[in-house]
């Protein structure tokens, strides 16, 4: 088998794996805990991280008691700022229409207790054994990206700054994770600058860190299929995206690989 034809039927086992997760009813009580919470705004974003930086998972009581988590007593809330819409008769018909803004009280999961909620990342365990993070440091450097390691505000694995050439990497997590996430940042350096569709470039970066991992004998599969899963919707949508991409994600795969056994990559020198 070539190793074109190798990539070709890892991204079969990508899809494969996809298809099963999202198929199961451990996907649907995924989907229906991520409908209790809401995405913050900016400036919510701010205020939550300035009131407690490690929070991963922020909601109001009322929706901690809808997923089966209660605050604990005693715990002090984070403080965020909600709106306040105009009610039928004041001044205009549109109750859309925002009449000022207001502070309500949320909290982070690790201030409640109860059930706990589905997982559909797993971050990995074990080592690295192939020094296969220090290698794949060598292939950011080489086009041109620092790799710097340590603690990460939130649930953040790792980043990839494109205006700072630079990719970080959480120190915290096992080793197994650090290679992974790297092949994933390593990824979006060679593929993604001035990329704005989000979700496609997270779907190519994992597809891509899988291809490379699974390569180097390290199964991602734990992590890899719910994370591409969530960004790119499960299911059909989601293999279609998969083979949408599947040239992007085979070209800075190959590229990837190739500099790690310290080869010249056929034809351009860059996977972008």
């Amino acid at each position: 088998m070539s190793m074109q034809d190798h990539r070709g039927d890892l991204l079969d086992r990508l899809t494969d794996g996809i298809a099963g997760l999202t198929d199961s009813e451990h996907w649907r009580r995924h989907l229906d805990c991520q409908s209790v919470f809401h995405q913050y705004s900016f400036g919510n974003v701010v205020l939550i991280a300035t009131q407690r930086s490690d929070a991963s998972r922020v909601a109001g009581f009322r929706r901690w008691k809808k997923v089966g988590r209660s605050v604990r007593k005693g715990e002090k809330a984070i403080w965020i700022v909600a709106p306040m819409a105009r009610r039928k008769g004041e001044a205009d018909d549109d109750e859309s229409l925002v009449r000022g803004f207001r502070y309500v009280p949320v909290f982070d999961i690790s201030q409640t207790e109860g059930e706990d909620l589905p997982v559909v990342c797993h971050r990995l365990c074990g080592e690295d054994p192939s020094a296969s993070f220090s290698r794949l440091t060598r292939v950011a450097r080489s086009v041109g990206y620092s790799v710097e390691t340590g603690p990460l505000p939130a649930a953040t694995n790792g980043d990839c700054s494109f205006s700072l050439r630079r990719i970080r990497v959480e120190a915290r997590n096992a080793p197994a994770q650090q290679v992974k996430t790297l092949a994933h940042e390593v990824a979006h350096a060679l593929l993604h600058e001035g990329q704005r569709d989000r979700a496609l470039a997270e779907l190519e970066a994992e597809s891509t860190a899988y291809v490379v991992c699974q390569t180097l004998g390290l199964d991602t599969g734990a992590y890899s299929f719910g994370y591409v899963a969530i960004w790119a919707g499960g299911g059909e949508p989601a293999i279609a995206r998969i083979r949408s991409s599947c040239t992007s994600i085979q070209r800075a795969a190959s590229f990837i690989l190739a500099a790690l056994d310290g080869k010249e990559h056929d034809g351009e020198s860059h996977a972008a």
